[in-house]
């Protein structure tokens, strides 16, 4: 990119409060009408307009650019379990970029590079996604469960074969002893 095709820094009133560690990748404003304001992507996650807390990249199970909206669905945690946290997903936020710079790349590849295993599973009486995410920070992966729409999440059965498949994914995914 070229001396004269910078994108302006973000202004000081539209900073979001930065842990020490974190840094601003890209940003853009949102504005439609509602939900004016502006989308800060830093190195640990995704501020969001009307927040005054930061998501995780980890913490965002989908995000769809348009080419003019950013629609993201971060997750809410229903349950932890054993090892693993129960997710379902929050209502979606769609954001109209006028502007949108660097955002929506380093949005997708922030997301992306979170995932360490993804998988889907049939289970007794519904369906789910396994998934690991690496979380800025911790050690180790974050193990997550979301069942699909429908699943039966406090039967008994579909428990102790989602406790069955996370440990087998644990193991598969476990670095090899040197």
């Amino acid at each position: 990119m070229g001396l004269f095709n910078r994108r302006p820094k973000l202004p000081p009133a539209d900073r979001p409060p930065l842990a020490p560690d974190e840094r601003v990748l890209a940003w853009a404003a949102a504005g439609n009408g509602e939900g004016d304001g502006v989308l800060v992507a830093s190195n640990l996650g995704l501020w969001l307009p009307g927040r005054g807390h930061r998501l995780g990249w980890h913490d965002l199970l989908k995000a769809v650019w348009s080419g003019r909206e950013l629609t993201v669905t971060p997750a809410e945690r229903v349950a932890e379990r054993d090892g693993y946290l129960v997710v379902a997903d929050c209502p979606a936020e769609t954001y109209l970029l006028l502007d949108p710079g660097d955002l929506p790349h380093q949005v997708r590849a922030r997301v992306t590079r979170s995932v360490a295993y993804t998988q889907h599973h049939s289970m007794p009486g519904g369906a789910g996604r396994i998934a690991a995410r690496r979380v800025s920070g911790v050690d180790g992966l974050t193990w997550t469960v979301r069942y699909d729409p429908g699943s039966p999440v406090d039967d008994a059965e579909l428990i102790a074969e989602t406790d069955r498949l996370v440990a087998t994914a644990k193991a598969a995914t476990a670095p090899a002893d040197i």
